[in-house]
């Protein structure tokens, strides 16, 4: 069986890329190590995840190679570069790594578009819900800042690979002047062609096109390409549609534990309105003391647990929240780094240790979390790290970006868990997670049962 490989630089690209191929019933799986990719050969597709976004270049490539040697030993015959919406990362210098382990006639394919996440491409322009990216805050990123909006400018000062692009105006003529305009960039010695795209319509058109071409490429995408081009290259049950399976009221039932380390303005927005609904308890963390493993920060950790298991003693909430900067003020984290003597970064670090501390406490002392609800990716990190999952089985999406999967390995084994950035969704997405989450885990009980 073809098996499709793809690398992701961080843990909510990957399920982002993972939960797209899901939709399309295609068996897929996001693991966090390589050794782990052998555990399960039912699936058509592995994630693997190199935590490469915001390390050095030469770095980064070591980890990609590597990662491309273990999917291929594990069946991978098409390979993926899943890239960021905004272009964060080392993505010239994975690419190069990634090319430079497959055949010598490959070509790298990049749709950076992501439409359903108001991400498109236009002369070469990447727009991020109509705002240029250089204009919105991944420019003042702390880790990955992002400065430039022309992706063919942005792609070639990390790569030496000669690049050529496809603009709108070749999509729209159609399937002939595509697959002219592609050849022709090829002919030119083009090694990564980069394609302009404002709809799926478009991207699927892209598809359909290099398919036709026959050529061995790497594709190169947040991952709505990648889905397309698995498709046209037969991946997935198409002819088996899944018998629905759906809980009645009665038996929607357990508590979602919901673990919010982001300090975004959307996520204090959907926390608070989360917070208002009926059956929610509320716990806030105070961040500040969990910045240096110490003597304070293991007193906070306590203090949290043993709050939310005596709720739990208690009552079944709907939820409960744990958060670190909704109540209370948010922390100058680059100031607590400077006064505490740590690292950059080191601070973030702390905290979102001492979250998975708290969800591992939390769970090793009550059965009724039926799920877990993580927003920030470092968050979720974190978290699957203190419970030793080795990977998640990708399901569904709730909204784009918000993505919903099942625990392997670990404390939590088959738990169910939704990922989003903290910038993703509107006011009312915590609480269509919840939701989500508890039907998920109740029909999971119906089929196991």
């Amino acid at each position: 069986m073809s098996k499709l490989g793809i690398i992701a630089d961080d843990l909510t690209g990957a399920t982002t890329v993972g939960v797209l191929l899901a939709r399309s019933n295609i068996s897929v799986a996001a693991y966090f190590e390589a050794e782990n990719l052998s555990r399960d050969n039912e699936q058509e597709a592995f994630v693997l995840t190199t935590d490469s976004r915001a390390i050095k270049k030469e770095d980064a490539k070591a980890r990609v190679r590597e990662a491309v040697i273990s999917l291929k030993e594990n069946g991978a015959t098409y390979l993926s570069k899943r890239i960021d919406t905004t272009l964060r990362g080392n993505i010239g210098a994975e690419v190069e790594a990634m090319l430079e382990m497959m055949d010598e006639s490959t070509i790298g394919i990049m749709v950076p578009a992501m439409p359903q996440s108001k991400r498109i491409l236009v002369g070469g322009y990447s727009i991020i819900d109509s705002v240029p990216l250089s204009q919105t805050p991944v420019a003042k990123d702390v880790r990955t800042p992002v400065e430039e909006s022309h992706c063919p400018t942005l792609i070639e000062k990390q790569t030496d690979y000669p690049i050529e692009t496809i603009l709108l105006n070749t999509i729209l003529a159609g399937k002939e002047s595509l697959r002219n305009s592609l050849i022709e960039a090829r002919n030119k010695g083009a090694k990564i062609i980069i394609a302009d795209a404002v709809s799926l319509e478009h991207i699927d058109l892209i598809a359909q096109v290099i398919s036709g071409l026959k050529w061995n490429i790497l594709m190169i995408d947040p991952g709505p390409f990648t889905e397309r081009m698995a498709y046209y290259n037969g991946f997935g049950k198409k002819d088996e549609a899944p018998g629905k399976v759906s809980a009645s009221a009665d038996q929607l039932n357990g508590t979602v534990l919901a673990v919010a380390g982001s300090a975004s303005s959307v996520t204090k927005e959907q926390i608070n309105h989360l917070s208002k609904q009926e059956n929610v308890i509320q716990i806030p963390v105070t961040a500040k003391d969990l910045i240096c493993c110490n003597e304070i920060s293991s007193k906070e950790i306590k203090r949290v647990i043993d709050l939310a298991v005596n709720h739990l003693k208690k009552s079944s909430p709907q939820a409960l929240v744990i958060e670190t900067s909704v109540t209370n003020e948010r922390v100058d984290l680059k100031a607590e780094e400077k006064r505490n003597g740590l690292q950059p970064g080191e601070s973030a670090d702390n905290i979102n240790k001492a979250l998975g501390e708290i969800t591992k406490g939390i769970l090793l002392q009550t059965s009724k979390i039926r799920g877990i609800y993580m927003t920030g990716g470092d968050t979720m990190v974190h978290i699957l790290k203190m419970l030793e999952a080795v990977g998640i089985k990708l399901v569904d999406y709730v909204i784009p970006q918000a993505d919903l999967g099942v625990v392997i390995g670990g404390y939590s084994d088959g738990l169910v868990v939704v990922g989003k950035g903290g910038l993703t969704g509107t006011v009312q997405t915590a609480a269509a997670i919840i939701e989500r989450i508890v039907k998920e885990a109740s029909v999971r009980d119906l089929i196991e049962n």
